[in-house]
């Protein structure tokens, strides 16, 4: 590790620039990436996954914390990079290159990984969704993600707050959300216009008798209209009206006031 040169001379050397259209912001802070790195842990020995690794600022932070670091990485430029890594780690390090919303990433392990990763912004709440909505318990053991500041708010959202919607349901009804740390605009190169933060996700075990797409009909209903009475806005789900009086769950009430646990007890009415 102390033969390699700085990030900053690695993407001099290789002329590279972050891509707007990738949603790329590279960091440089090594002491930053490193307190990245421990969100998930120890993960000395572990497998982790990394999506839009970019030149390897944050790849470099976790094969220093002894990681076995698989890497997806769209952008041709980044490539050269990120072989120099391979090199200096020797087995440490597989990078593909391909886009982490096609490739078949449980496969790519042969146990649970941490999915560690400074997400592409046009990507991130994507790929969120496909890891949260996967067979439960999932395929991996934690997410350590960075989204832009008002996404990570609204995974972690309580009800009655502003942010709290259809991905704090989806990453709360059978998982751990909070934001492990936040990361000031500044530190991005070039910066970019909103503050950042690392949300670390821990799975547990998926209450009984909930089929997801019922639960998501729920939630894309009551949060389409989000103003009006659930009485109106859950119009267009069957039986719905029915389930809130078995749930007990007053019918004037709006969508940011029913809890995680309430959304789960309709759905498991729906799902029977």
């Amino acid at each position: 590790m102390s033969d390699l040169p700085p990030l900053r001379e690695v993407i001099r050397r290789h002329g590279l620039s972050a891509s707007k259209a990738l949603g790329q912001n590279f960091l440089f802070d090594e002491k930053l990436l490193d307190r990245i790195a421990t969100v998930p842990g120890n993960i000395a020995g572990a497998e982790v996954f990394e999506v839009g690794p970019g030149p390897g600022g944050l790849t470099r932070a976790l094969l220093r914390a002894g990681a076995q670091v698989t890497a997806v990485e769209r952008d041709r430029r980044c490539m050269p990079p990120l072989a120099e890594l391979a090199e200096a780690w020797p087995g440490k390090l597989t990078v593909i290159e391909g886009d982490a919303l096609e490739i078949d990433a449980p496969s790519l392990f042969t146990g649970k990984p941490h999915i560690v990763a400074n997400l592409p912004y046009n990507v991130g709440t994507a790929l969120l969704v496909r890891w949260l909505s996967a067979a439960w318990m999932p395929w991996w053991q934690s997410l350590s993600l960075m989204f832009q500041r008002e996404v990570a708010e609204r995974i972690v959202a309580a009800p009655g707050s502003d942010a709290y919607g259809r991905l704090a349901v989806l990453a709360q009804w059978r998982a751990t959300a909070k934001i492990a740390m936040p990361v000031h605009r500044s530190a991005f190169t070039p910066p970019p216009k909103v503050m950042s933060a690392v949300v670390h996700i821990v799975p547990r075990p998926a209450p009984q008798g909930i089929r997801l797409d019922r639960l998501e009909a729920l939630t894309a209903a009551a949060f389409g209209q989000r103003r009006k009475m659930l009485r109106q806005s859950l119009k267009p789900v069957p039986a719905a009206i029915a389930a809130m009086d078995a749930a007990g769950i007053d019918s004037s009430r709006r969508a940011e006031t029913v809890t995680v646990a309430e959304y789960v007890a309709l759905a498991r009415i729906l799902s029977d």
